[in-house]
């Protein structure tokens, strides 16, 4: 699987395991909903900072977003 992909996978599995709306996540995370729906589809390519911010988050490393 692409990376960019499994991140989005990834992504969406553990805020929805948090009950969060890609809109609540993403102003917990402060990116734009929009970005996020994109990350998860796998449309994006985001920054090493994006995924930190991501991860931070959803309280998990950066490793198990992109594991």
């Amino acid at each position: 699987m692409d990376i960019r992909r499994r991140l989005g996978s990834n992504l969406r599995r553990l805020r929805e395991a948090r009950g969060l709306s890609q809109e609540a996540f993403a102003y917990e995370a402060n990116i734009h909903r929009t970005y996020v729906s994109d990350i998860e589809r796998g449309a994006r390519n985001p920054t090493i900072l994006i995924v930190e911010k991501l991860a931070k988050s959803l309280g998990v490393t950066a490793g198990e977003l992109l594991d």
